[in-house]
């Protein structure tokens, strides 16, 4: 799977903002404590924005916020709102795809993948991140053997 930089940049975004103790914070503000391009981010926040994960307020006062606590914001959710759904197969969601002779259950592949990735990113918070403190079967995932071994 690959996380692309809107997906990450969003992440970073909004774990900044959960951990921040300020009321609101400017996209400026969000591309300086994450190092992150502010033209960007600003576009990303947008997306954000319509997802209802933040809400934004012009003036002086003005900023972005989390539109929800951080504990009820998963990474799925965030993922989603920048890049669409978590699994598809050449722009298709896994339980459309059909095929013939050979191939004929790779599609029960493609579904088992979506739900392992839901299993994971449906299931932590952004609270979860900023503490550590992760879902027993996530930890269970990165303390396997081999899970931190490039391949």
């Amino acid at each position: 799977m690959q996380i692309s930089a809107r997906a990450e940049y969003a992440a970073r975004a909004l774990l900044a903002l959960a951990a921040s103790d300020v009321q609101s914070a400017t996209a400026q503000s969000l591309a300086d404590w994450q190092s992150l391009p502010r033209k960007f981010l600003e576009a990303i926040l947008s997306d954000l924005r319509r997802a209802g994960l933040v809400r934004s307020q012009r003036g002086a006062e003005g900023g972005y916020r989390l539109a929800r606590a951080a504990d009820d914001i998963t990474i799925g959710d965030v993922l989603r709102a920048v890049d669409g759904p978590l699994a598809g197969v050449r722009g298709e969601r896994p339980e459309t795809a059909e095929y013939e002779g050979a191939a004929e259950h790779l599609q029960v592949v493609w579904v088992a993948v979506r739900a392992a990735v839901r299993s994971v990113l449906d299931e932590v918070t952004l609270a979860d991140v900023l503490s550590g403190q992760f879902p027993a079967h996530v930890r269970e995932l990165v303390d396997a053997p081999g899970a931190w071994a490039t391949r």
